[in-house]
């Protein structure tokens, strides 16, 4: 047995909460590329889902540029290619998050190759689509978002390199909903955003397990809340209901003045990839290039990560 003093704790004092922000250097306008500069990332291979749209586009274009050997795994991938031309050291294979035989074949890919990747950045996501079900009949959102990225994790773990970083987008939007486990696959009644805060949910929970089970290898796990942009990602839903959050005027330009350029909100994926002040830190959960403080208010609120994300 370990005393409270030989673990340098006294008796009855409380650990410190890691969900507590960091002298970081950045903030919320800060873009990709500002938080890579000076950073060279030659030699490092990076695996990053959807990187050829929205985000995962000025992901990609911030890590070629930083010197990084960068595969795109994208459902599309002619059409990926060629959102991603002209970057140095991009290469793209085909990945379908909602077919795990797919997914499947394209982790098998890579071990074969033999390479080791040294970031896996899982930025891929459906968000508020119509009820629709994948696999053996999942929620689309719940089964694309997090158990593709589930699969794709576990059977890549034998080409993920000692000392590795694997970071998840996770949302704001899991404040919408903690895991449902009397019915996770909403058998009874869909709510498009209460599925969408779900699939979050599972990711942060996810990645905060993964790190746990990585520190063994050396590999530490981070998920992280973008910010609120105005991309692809907003496909399902029509300009009646973005120009009714306040989100977009009539002519489809972006009023909410809270929300965040694709380079910006690129950046904290970057920065938890990257960031030397994370060594020997991991299962955070991080927001504008830092990590977020804890909020266990009982509404749904636009920062911090909900206490259900960082239960021991």
């Amino acid at each position: 047995m370990i005393s409270t003093a030989a673990s340098g704790l006294e008796e009855g004092k409380a650990l410190p909460d890691p969900q507590t922000p960091l002298d970081t250097g950045f903030g919320s306008r800060c873009t990709a590329s500002e938080v890579l500069a000076g950073i060279d990332l030659s030699g490092k291979r990076v695996i990053i889902t959807g990187g050829h749209s929205g985000l995962g586009l000025e992901t990609t274009r911030a890590l070629s540029g930083a010197g990084a050997q960068v595969l795109v795994l994208a459902r599309n991938p002619t059409p990926a290619a060629q959102a991603l031309a002209g970057l140095a050291n991009v290469e793209v294979d085909r990945l379908d998050l909602a077919d795990q035989a797919n997914v499947r074949a394209c982790a098998e890919r890579f071990v074969a190759s033999g390479c080791q990747a040294d970031l896996v950045l899982c930025n891929a996501a459906v968000m508020a689509n119509p009820q629709s079900r994948v696999g053996e009949g999942w929620e689309s959102q719940f089964g694309t978002n997090h158990l593709g990225h589930y699969t794709l994790i576990n059977l890549l773990w034998p080409a993920i390199a000692p000392g590795a970083r694997i970071v998840s987008l996770s949302s704001m939007g899991h404040h919408y909903s903690p895991m449902r486990w009397n019915d996770v696959q909403f058998a009874s009644g869909y709510d498009k955003w209460l599925a969408y805060g779900q699939s979050k949910t599972a990711i942060a929970l996810f990645a905060k397990h993964l790190d746990s089970l990585g520190q063994a290898k050396g590999v530490r796990s981070f998920s992280v809340h973008p910010g609120k942009i105005y991309t692809p990602l907003q496909r399902h839903m029509d300009m009646t209901e973005m120009m009714s959050l306040g989100w977009l005027n009539e002519a489809g330009e972006v009023i909410d003045p809270t929300f965040k350029t694709a380079a910006q909100g690129a950046a904290t994926t970057v920065w938890a990839a990257t960031s030397a002040v994370l060594e020997g830190k991991g299962g955070l959960y991080c927001e504008d290039c830092n990590v977020a403080e804890r909020d266990d208010s009982p509404q749904p609120t636009e920062s911090g990560g909900a206490q259900f994300c960082h239960r021991p």
